[in-house]
């Protein structure tokens, strides 16, 4: 799958957009790539931080697991979101990594999104860190589910919210604005009744010890980092950056504004990630 509409061709230095010519050099080894919500925001998913977006709390994983009104909140919210968010696709960034990974170029993808769509594009070795919107799981039991079979149970039980909250406004991580739901029915775990949660990390949660293992192992094994679409505010993120800083192995940077890597990155490139990983494929492949 390659999409190359707006590619910059290789040689053509001049139309490179700006530091994509210093990034280069450092990146003639295996990269291993960090991204954030700032790659998908081309494929209509908006994020947190990035400009123009309104800053927003999401529901702790305290709040999730006090009380039934909590989980109503955040279930009727994330039904009307997940439909929206799920129908997205891949954009000419993800595919970039996609190639530049089939191409040997990429040891693999750790990304903090949760909107699966790295994988969608091709790439084959991603690490979802903050976990995926496909999947559900029981806090009680630990039995599994797909998120559309959780969704169609939802429709079942509230025909009512679903006609009601249609053209709701959808939020970055997939949960949508919702009016009164002290009606709305929950899920429940089919096995033992228990709790459903998606099987995303929350605030407050940690990220899974096997997960971060094995982001740090393309890390290790990686000649550079590239970060792309992230503000690295996110402790997962950092953690990995630190990593790479201690391996003394080139960190390039792309990103809307200001992250908290900047300071440490060899070359930060100030821009879209749609545009500069496509040209970054096209000079990297040729």
């Amino acid at each position: 799958m390659s999409l190359t509409t707006g590619v910059v061709p290789a040689g053509r230095s001049a139309d490179a957009p700006a530091g994509l010519e210093q990034a280069l050099p450092l990146l003639d080894g295996r990269i291993a790539v960090l991204t954030g919500a700032g790659i998908s925001t081309d494929s209509g998913i908006p994020d947190y931080r990035g400009r123009g977006s309104v800053p927003r709390t999401p529901m702790t994983i305290q709040q999730f697991v006090s009380g039934v009104p909590f989980r109503q909140r955040y279930w009727a919210g994330s039904y009307l979101g997940w439909a929206r968010f799920v129908a997205a696709e891949p954009n000419v960034g993800h595919v970039a990594l996609a190639d530049l990974e089939a191409a040997g170029r990429v040891n693999g993808v750790v990304t903090q999104n949760v909107d699966g769509l790295h994988a969608k594009a091709g790439s084959r070795r991603v690490v979802e860190v903050h976990g995926s919107v496909h999947r559900v799981l029981c806090l009680d039991c630990g039995q599994t589910f797909a998120r559309s079979s959780i969704a169609a149970r939802i429709e079942a039980a509230n025909g009512w919210f679903v006609e009601r909250g249609a053209g709701a406004a959808l939020n970055p991580d997939g949960d949508a604005d919702v009016g009164d739901v002290t009606d709305f029915v929950v899920p429940d775990c089919t096995v033992c009744g228990g709790v459903l949660k998606p099987d995303v990390v929350f605030f407050g949660e940690f990220v899974p010890t096997e997960r971060f293992v094995e982001a740090s192992a393309l890390v290790r094994n990686a000649d550079a980092m590239l970060v792309a679409g992230s503000s690295l505010a996110v402790n997962s993120g950092i953690r990995l950056l630190e990593q790479a800083r201690r391996r003394r192995i080139p960190i390039v940077v792309v990103n809307r504004g200001a992250t908290k890597g900047d300071k440490v990155a060899a070359v930060k490139i100030e821009g879209g990630t749609s545009e500069i990983l496509s040209a970054l494929r096209a000079h990297l492949l040729g």
